[in-house]
């Protein structure tokens, strides 16, 4: 964790799951200060507390600031002396947002405005910016106000020097276990002795872990230039394998109720559009879509002719490789949520 040595990183949106997986990789290392900024005094007495209880020796380098993403003065309160920033602050509920589009605005797009002008304006070295493959091809209000923010972030890009404050985005598909995810939904349908609900059978969403998440966003800070979107190479099943994978580790006999598309959703999701694929560089396990810098002035265009694009063509849940129940049940044996889940299961 070099590049992390004495430095002061700044999580937006830090109570959630995405913010609690960073401090358990980070807050044990050499790292001088992680700041948690968030507008839940609850969620951020209730992280206060968990950390100070597990990690007491370290705990004094975790600070907590109050503040909303959508206040710019109140995201400068927070930005004095910080080096990197880890941009999850996020209104994520697809039906939510489809009765509330203006407050996905709100929060996903004028949000990250502020919290990239705050950091141009105090110098902060990195920013990434999470995104999701709801942002490739939207169909609903979350995911058309991230891609939005996806136009914020190479924007903003544009008009700092990349030796100053280099700005990049990540952008993946739904994390296993995450808060206001399905899977702890259904373990708590069973749980309960209810039938487990999905949407519809043969949907597909990408597989991957909360860890794999800060991989990337990791991967993005140590790989990116500014203005990249990155993603990474992920697997994916479609929801009635997930239910099968989540009741053959929890109740083989529950039901499995279909009750139909929600408002917004999409048959499968898209990591990389056709359109990105033409430019993406394939780094790996990570495509990186560079920023396209070219001006206004198209006149120098017109007689010139494109060069050759990529052959890879769009990168999304049904053209990717497709998990098995088995496969999909080994990957959720690996995560410690499921792991005490299953140890408090017949407690």
């Amino acid at each position: 964790m070099s590049l992390f040595t004495n430095k002061t990183l700044l999580i937006t949106g830090g109570t959630g799951s995405f913010g609690n997986t960073v401090l358990k990789r980070f807050l044990e290392t050499d790292i001088g200060e992680i700041r948690v900024f968030s507008r839940d005094e609850k969620k951020q007495d209730d992280m206060r507390h968990e950390f100070q209880q597990k990690y007491p020796e370290v705990a004094d380098k975790l600070k907590f600031y109050i503040g909303d993403v959508r206040d710019l003065q109140s995201v400068k309160n927070a930005m004095h002396g910080v080096n990197y920033i880890f941009h999850a602050a996020a209104l994520k509920q697809v039906p939510s947002c489809e009765f509330f589009p203006v407050e996905a605005v709100k929060t996903n797009v004028l949000g990250t405005d502020n919290v990239l002008t705050a950091a141009i304006e105090e110098g902060v070295e990195c920013v990434i910016c999470l995104s999701t493959d709801k942002a490739a091809y939207p169909v609903n209000a979350m995911g058309t106000s991230k891609a939005m923010m996806e136009k914020v972030v190479v924007a903003k890009s544009r008009t700092v020097s990349p030796q100053k404050t280099k700005i990049c985005c990540t952008r993946y598909g739904n994390v296993l276990c995450s808060r206001g995810s399905v899977v702890p939904l259904w373990i708590e349908q069973i749980r309960e002795g209810k039938p487990i609900t999905i949407t519809e059978p043969s949907m597909t969403r990408f597989v991957m872990s909360l860890e794999e998440a800060v991989d990337l966003v990791l991967f993005a800070f140590e790989n990116g230039e500014s203005g990249d979107i990155l993603v990474q190479k992920a697997p994916a099943c479609t929801i009635e394998v997930l239910a099968k994978a989540v009741t053959e580790l929890f109740a083989p006999e529950t039901e499995i109720k279909v009750i139909g598309i929600r408002h917004g959703e999409k048959m499968y999701e898209t990591l990389l559009t056709n359109e990105e694929c033409a430019n993406a560089v394939d780094m790996g396990n990570f495509y990186r879509v560079p920023a396209d810098k070219r001006g206004l002035n198209y006149d120098k265009y017109f007689n010139e002719g494109n060069k050759e694009r990529n052959t890879l063509t769009e990168f999304n849940s049904n053209n990717t490789e497709l998990w098995n129940v088995e496969q999909v049940k080994e990957k959720l044996l690996s995560l410690s949520y499921i792991q005490n889940e299953l140890a408090n299961w017949n407690k």
